[in-house]
């Protein structure tokens, strides 16, 4: 579970709109756009609607559909994420849902035609080199984004016996894994051959995901445009990506003290000469408690090999009850530590936590050798160091 601010969104209708890019409203300044839009013959009292980002603000801008055409003007930071919805009855916003005719597409500076015959969501948009490059992207993306639909109907259609099941769980999150790697691929491969593209910075964060791994994402970034890289967002995330170093593997591990469960203190570097995963959790996040058969399973079989656990959890100061009880109940037998400050939890800050479950793996020397282990993955890893 990520970290997240709490945003208000507009009832019943669709606003699916990927927030990839931190917000920079002070840094730059706004320039014209235009959109010049037709679809079918609908009019009066027919209504169109343009929902996008502009710095922190959400927009969300109306005008009326008259034979068959409409327009919108305004002014963008950077290209965004747009959504326009049609509402051929002039009921309101507020009444639609997401049935509602929609195309998802982005904003950029200058004039944008948008024409569609029968649907604004067939519609083609000319005039916008940014969206004929994600157009060419989500082509290039629609094999992986069939199979993901696929899984997700097969998740949906499970038992409750298989969901509750971790062998079914781990085959499913397996295979999730290896849609997130062929769409990494993609990804980068558009970020290499695009570098002056700002669609590939918005890749780039996508590819980077909540917990970047600087040596992943550091060659992708040296490889886009000295145009791209002084944008405010690049230069942003080559901000977080140094202050990550701390954690990338190889580095040596920071070193923290937090109280266990008898309020007694528990050091990191005590552990010294063993492998230790630092394994954050709470008792609130369900794919920790759904992640935690596999954490028991691989302590069972390595805890006698060199290899220990320190759980942090990240409960709430309320939930100290609640973390206990979790603790028993997910059989979690190692040491486990907490301040039970949420997402203040000194530990978490000390290793740029932002999503959870999260893991990091440290050798006997306090190195990090590796990060975010999970289903398999954990256990195959000890496997391959502890078992050679």
């Amino acid at each position: 579970m990520r970290k997240e601010k709490k945003m208000k969104s507009l009832k019943k209708v669709f606003l699916c709109i990927a927030a990839l890019l931190p917000f920079m409203a002070m840094a730059q300044q706004p320039e014209p756009f235009e959109i010049k839009s037709t679809v079918g013959h609908l009019t009066t009292p027919a209504r169109a609607y343009l929902i996008y980002q502009l710095g922190a603000n959400r927009v969300i801008d109306s005008a009326e559909i008259t034979a068959g055409s409409f327009d919108f003007k305004g002014n963008i930071l950077n290209p965004s994420q747009a959504l326009i919805v049609i509402d051929p009855f002039g009921k309101g916003l507020d009444k639609l849902d997401t049935s509602a005719d929609n195309l998802n597409f982005y904003i950029d500076k200058g004039e944008i035609a948008i024409n569609g015959k029968d649907s604004i969501a067939r519609a083609q948009i000319t005039g916008s080199k940014i969206n004929d490059e994600n157009k060419a992207l989500m082509a290039q993306l629609q094999l992986i984004i069939a199979k993901a639909r696929e899984l997700n109907a097969e998740k949906n259609a499970a038992t409750p016996t298989q969901l509750n099941s971790a062998d079914f769980q781990n085959a499913m999150s397996a295979r999730q894994k290896e849609l997130q790697i062929e769409q990494k691929a993609t990804l980068k491969i558009f970020i290499s051959s695009n570098p002056d593209s700002y669609l590939s910075l918005l890749a780039l964060y996508s590819v980077a995901g909540p917990a970047p791994d600087p040596s992943e994402i550091d060659p992708l970034y040296e490889s886009l445009s000295v145009r791209i890289k002084n944008m405010e967002a690049a230069k942003q995330l080559k901000s977080s990506l140094d202050a990550l170093r701390v954690t990338g593997i190889g580095s040596q591990a920071p070193d923290f003290t937090q109280t266990d469960v008898n309020g007694a203190p528990v050091t990191l570097s005590s552990f010294r000469g063993k492998y230790v995963l630092v394994d954050f959790w709470a008792s609130w996040c369900g794919p920790c408690r759904q992640e935690n058969p596999n954490v028991v399973k691989a302590y069972a079989r390595f805890k006698d090999k060199n290899f220990t656990i320190i759980g942090v959890s990240l409960d709430k100061p309320e939930g100290k009850n609640a973390w206990l009880a979790a603790i028993h109940n997910d059989n979690l037998s190692w040491t486990q530590v907490s301040d039970l400050k949420f997402w203040n939890n000194q530990v978490a800050g000390l290793y740029h936590v932002t999503s959870i479950p999260a893991n990091f793996l440290i050798d006997p020397n306090g190195k990090i050798i590796a990060r975010n282990l999970r289903g398999y993955d954990l256990e195959n890893k000890l496997q391959e160091i502890l078992e050679k």
